[in-house]
C-alpha cells in the first residue's frame, strides 16, 4: 500500500472537510469541552451525515453512503477522528449493529431496522457479556428454548452499553446446549420492551452517556424470525460485528493517543529525561498503529484478514493508557485541578475493557498470529 495520498483521497478528504466545517458551529473548537456533551449537536451530526453520504462512506446512499472505495472510506474516518467531529450518541448501532445486519440480516430485518439505526432514530445495545464469563464470549449461558414459532429465553447480560435507553439490542444465547462452546449460539434481535426485560444501569464512575447496565432476562418470547444470521451460527455473526468494531476502535485510538501527546508537548520545557524518552515512546506507538492499521486495510484489500489486524486493538489500547498516564505525570499537582485531563485519564483506563479486554487480546494473538495452543 502506498501511503502517499491518491488524488481521489485528497478531494474525498477535502469534500468532507469543507462539509463538516460547514456543518459545525463557528465555535466548536474553542469550546469543545461543552460541545463534546451536546446531545442535540451529535443528534444532528449523525442524521446529517447519513443524508449527505458520510456516515457509511463505502455504502450506497440509501444507506448513507457514497459507494467510496476502502481507501477512500478510510480517509473519511480519519478526516471526522482528527477533526473531532461530533461523537455518534448510539456508535455501538452505526459502527457494529448496522454491519451486521447489512451482512447477515433478511430483507425484512434490513427493511425494519437499517435505515433508522443509521439515522439514529433507534438506538441499540449489543447483548453479550455476561457475569461469570467476561469477555469468554463462548462460555456465554444465556438460554433460547425453541417453542413453535418463538424461542423462551432466560438469563442475563452485564455491561450492556446503553441498554437502559436502546430500542433493540442483538441479544447471544446458546441454542443448542450440546454443542461445542463455540457452536450452538444464535444472534436474536430482541425487542427491549418485550415483557420479562429488566435493564439496571449501574453506577459510572466518571462522566459518560455510555452508561453500563445490568439486563435480566425472565421467559422472554422472541419470534423465530427474529434470528439474525442463521440458528446456532451466532458466532458467526460475533466475529464479523467485531471486527468492524476493532476497526473503528484503532482509529479512535490512534487520534486520542496524538491528541495526548499533543498534550504532553505543551509543557516540554519542563519534562525531564525519562519523561522525553516516555514521549518519544508514545509517539513511536501512535505511528506504529497508523501503520499497523494501513497494512492490515492492505491485506483486507487483497481479500485477506491479515496477522496485523488482531495486534491492534491491544496495541492501541495499552498505548491510549500509557499517553495519558504520561500527560497526567507531566503535570503534576497541575494536574489535580484539570477536571479535563482527569477525564482523560480516567476514560483511558476502559480502553483495555471495552472491545475485548487485553488478557483476551494476548490469548487471540497467542493463538491465532503465533500459533500457540489454546489453554
Amino acid at each position: 500500500m502506498d501511503l502517499r495520498e491518491t488524488e481521489e483521497q485528497r478531494a474525498v478528504r477535502a469534500d468532507y472537510a469543507q462539509w463538516l466545517s460547514d456543518f459545525l458551529p463557528a465555535d466548536y473548537y474553542d469550546k469543545y469541552a461543552d460541545y463534546r456533551w451536546d446531545y442535540e449537536l451529535r443528534k444532528a451530526y449523525q442524521l446529517a451525515s447519513f443524508e449527505a453520504g458520510w456516515l457509511q462512506p463505502a455504502w450506497p446512499r440509501e444507506h448513507g453512503g457514497r459507494a467510496l472505495g476502502p481507501l477512500e472510506a478510510l480517509t473519511v474516518r480519519l478526516e471526522s477522528a482528527m477533526r473531532a467531529a461530533p461523537k455518534l450518541p448510539n456508535i455501538q448501532g452505526v459502527g457494529v449493529v448496522a454491519p451486521g445486519l447489512r451482512s447477515f440480516g433478511t430483507s425484512e430485518q434490513q427493511e425494519r431496522h437499517l435505515v433508522p439505526v443509521l439515522r439514529g432514530d433507534e438506538w441499540w445495545a449489543l447483548g453479550m457479556s455476561e457475569p461469570g464469563a467476561g469477555s469468554d464470549f463462548a462460555g456465554l449461558r444465556t438460554r433460547a428454548v425453541r417453542d413453535g414459532d418463538r424461542y423462551v429465553v432466560n438469563g442475563q447480560k452485564i455491561w450492556t452499553t446503553q441498554a437502559h435507553e436502546s430500542r433493540f439490542a442483538t441479544l447471544y444465547v446458546r441454542t443448542d446446549p450440546d454443542a461445542p462452546k463455540h457452536r450452538g449460539i444464535s444472534c436474536l434481535i430482541l425487542d427491549m420492551e418485550s415483557p420479562g426485560v429488566t435493564t439496571r444501569p449501574i453506577r459510572m464512575a466518571t462522566i459518560t452517556d455510555e452508561t453500563f447496565c445490568e439486563v435480566f432476562l425472565d421467559d422472554v418470547e422472541i419470534p423465530v424470525t427474529s434470528v439474525l444470521g442463521a440458528e446456532n451460527e451466532g458466532w458467526k455473526v460475533a466475529m464479523s460485528s467485531l471486527d468492524h468494531e476493532r476497526d473503528m476502535i484503532w482509529v479512535m485510538n490512534w487520534v486520542e493517543i496524538s491528541r495526548g501527546v499533543r498534550e504532553v508537548q505543551k509543557r516540554g520545557d519542563s519534562l525531564d529525561d525519562h519523561q522525553l524518552v516516555e514521549l518519544g515512546r508514545r509517539m513511536a506507538d501512535a505511528e506504529a498503529l497508523r501503520m499497523t492499521g494501513y497494512r492490515s486495510l492492505t491485506s483486507s484489500l487483497r481479500g485477506d484478514r491479515s496477522k496485523e489486524f488482531f495486534i491492534l486493538k491491544l496495541l492501541g489500547s495499552e498505548s491510549l493508557q500509557r499517553t495519558w498516564e504520561l500527560a497526567a505525570t507531566v503535570a503534576g499537582a497541575d494536574g489535580l485541578a484539570d477536571g479535563a485531563l482527569a477525564f482523560e485519564r480516567h476514560d483511558a483506563l476502559a480502553a483495555t475493557l471495552y472491545g475485548g479486554t487485553s488478557e483476551v487480546q494476548r490469548n487471540i494473538i497467542g493463538e491465532r498470529v503465533l500459533g500457540l495452543p489454546k489453554g
